[in-house]
């Protein structure tokens, strides 16, 4: 079975960023994003990485989780006989 990897790539001037990632790394590369804007010896700037990651969460799908158990139900509005508040 092969992963599909994510190309995202930022040209500046004569310098290039590239960021490969698969769906399950997506988190890894927006903290990329913010490691390389924060560095001063980059170019890169937190602008940038405004842009990429917006880029990342529009065309990468955020990874599935559970549904969080609950740990009591408590009736709707609705459920109470008697009360209209909806």
């Amino acid at each position: 079975m092969t992963k599909d990897i994510n190309v995202l790539a930022l040209v500046k001037g004569k310098e290039r960023y590239i960021f490969l990632f698969d769906d399950d790394n997506r988190a890894e590369a927006l903290r990329t994003l913010g490691r390389y804007a924060s560095n001063q010896e980059l170019s890169f700037t937190w602008y940038d990485a405004a842009v990429l990651s917006q880029k990342i969460r529009q065309t990468v799908p955020p990874p599935k989780r559970p549904l969080p158990l609950r740990r009591f139900e408590l009736p709707r509005a609705k459920d109470r006989q008697g009360d209209d508040l909806l």
